[in-house]
């Protein structure tokens, strides 16, 4: 593993990952007692006597990587850096690297945006799925429904209004059937449609131009697009696009994710 200078010490992860979990007083994670003794590297509450480790309540309690290179393994996903190019970094393996870039998408905080004013949506199509993607017109949030069959129908695309557009809210879309009517099945303001035919790209410039963002977002990142993983990359890209707070360094993003899991004696 190369040292960076901006990977801090084990002594400084463990600092920082140890105020996330427990803040100012360390106490057991299983009965709330401050009564913690601390045997090398595990602790062992004398209250109800149960042994536990800095990550043993929490979604990393199966790690057995070094701290280090667990920091700098986040570090290079949260700065997007390509699965080949972190591979050569922390000098593991394709398939270790992948499984811990899968780990820290699975562990993204939900957030579902209900979208207003005026939104564009459009659908992208992969193999054997489909994606239906909304975004509000000058805005950094988007909404999306992933649909594993080869095309979207007008049902789905009424359930996407119904969950994630207010009503009253001005629709923008291309001419696909789908769209035809749909004003119909949900109050909106009223609903403009480009004809793409007749040249016009106008009304759904901004979301053609986030799944142009999505796909060489993906390419990059991780060189292939599986309709597998579709979900899982489209949720890590939108939160990317909508919260890039969250990725501003590994801190952050342990903030918003790690937390001690409630267990019942």
């Amino acid at each position: 593993m190369y040292q960076l200078q901006q990977i801090p010490s084990e002594t400084k992860i463990k600092k920082y990952l140890r105020h996330i979990l427990f803040g100012k007083n360390l106490f057991c994670p299983v009965c709330g007692s401050r009564k913690v003794v601390q045997y090398e590297t595990r602790y062992r509450c004398r209250t109800c006597r149960k042994k536990f480790s800095l990550f043993s309540h929490t979604w990393l309690s199966n790690m057995k990587l070094p701290y280090e290179k667990f920091w700098l393994l986040l570090w290079s996903w949260t700065t997007a850096i390509p699965i080949k190019q972190t591979k050569t970094l922390t000098r593991l393996s394709e398939k270790t690297v992948r499984y811990w870039f899968s780990a820290f998408r699975a562990h993204l905080p939900r957030e579902t945006h209900v979208l207003e004013r005026i939104v564009q949506l459009d659908e992208a199509y992969f193999r054997n799925a489909a994606l239906l993607m909304g975004k509000q017109k000058g805005m950094r949030r988007l909404a999306y429904d992933v649909i594993f069959q080869p095309s979207v129908d007008r049902y789905q695309a009424t359930q996407f209004l119904f969950q994630k557009v207010k009503p009253g809210t001005k629709l923008w879309t291309d001419g696909a059937a789908i769209y035809r009517g749909i004003e119909r099945y949900w109050p909106l303001k009223e609903h403009r449609r480009d004809l793409h035919c007749k040249w016009e790209f106008g009304k759904t410039s901004e979301i053609e131009g986030v799944f142009g963002n999505y796909r060489t977002f993906v390419r990059r990142m991780y060189h292939h697009h599986w309709s597998e993983n579709l979900e899982e990359y489209v949720r890590e890209f939108c939160f990317r696009f909508s919260s890039p707070e969250l990725f501003e360094n590994p801190l952050f993003y342990l903030q918003k994710t790690l937390s001690l899991v409630p267990t019942c004696i």
